[in-house]
């Protein structure tokens, strides 16, 4: 249990945080948590919160340092610190639930690990099988149309890309699954920070193609959450989310 330092705690939240314990019961997903912007005594004061209501624990975006520091103010909290991911989460994970579907992540290059791997561990938080594959990015599109036969037989597919951002177009010419395309902060000069991926992915003349936010891994695989529940209702199978979760 968090026992914060007198003044220490209730003067950075007191009252002025509300978790919503009911997201899981209204969208099928559990509350997670942005930790760039939080200190650690901030995101320790949440994650015990959740906790102390038997709720799983995903804080996004938190530096090596500031995980240890959630770690050290609550030595009895099981968290796993996810290096790749740049996320601090409960343990142990929910099991997986094959009948809930399968979402394969893709990189477009190994710099984009840290989002795919934000994406993927949010959705293994949810008990949802996601495979991640890396480098398959259309400056060698080979090692693309080598995976084809692997990606078509995902449920959903989402696709992390910088630079210009090019691969889930490609990908959403290829493959008929539900695509979510994530553009990443990252690549030279004219790439700014994301922006050329994220206008690349807009303006795409592949139809159906979903975009989400610059670097939001998160995001991407609430959206395939989504679309799986849909899925599962039309199979009669949602009890299968709700216990994966």
């Amino acid at each position: 249990m968090y026992s914060p330092e007198p003044g220490t705690t209730e003067s950075l939240l007191g009252s002025d945080y509300h978790l919503d314990l009911g997201r899981r019961q209204r969208l099928g997903m559990v509350e997670a948590i942005w930790g760039e912007h939080k200190t650690a005594q901030q995101l320790a004061a949440i994650i015990d919160s959740l906790q102390a209501a038997g709720e799983l624990a995903l804080a996004t975006r938190v530096s090596p340092q500031k995980a240890v520091a959630v770690q050290q103010l609550l030595p009895d909290c099981p968290l796993q610190y996810h290096e790749d991911a740049r996320c601090l989460a409960s343990e142990p994970l929910p099991p997986i639930q094959p009948r809930a579907g399968r979402v394969v992540v893709l990189g477009a290059g190994t710099s984009d690990l840290p989002v795919a791997a934000e994406a993927r561990l949010a959705l293994a938080c949810h008990g949802i099988e996601a495979d991640l594959i890396l480098d398959v990015g259309v400056a060698g599109l080979h090692r693309l149309l080598g995976r084809l036969d692997q990606l078509r037989s995902a449920d959903v597919l989402i696709a992390c890309a910088g630079m210009e951002g090019a691969l889930p177009t490609v990908l959403a010419g290829l493959v008929s699954q539900p695509l979510i395309g994530v553009p990443v902060s990252v690549g030279y000069g004219v790439s700014a920070g994301g922006i050329a991926a994220l206008h690349g992915m807009l303006a795409s003349c592949a139809p159906g193609l979903t975009v989400v936010n610059i670097d939001n891994g998160y995001g991407a695989a609430m959206a395939a959450l989504r679309i799986l529940g849909m899925s599962l209702i039309r199979r009669g199978g949602l009890d299968d989310l709700a216990t994966a979760q």
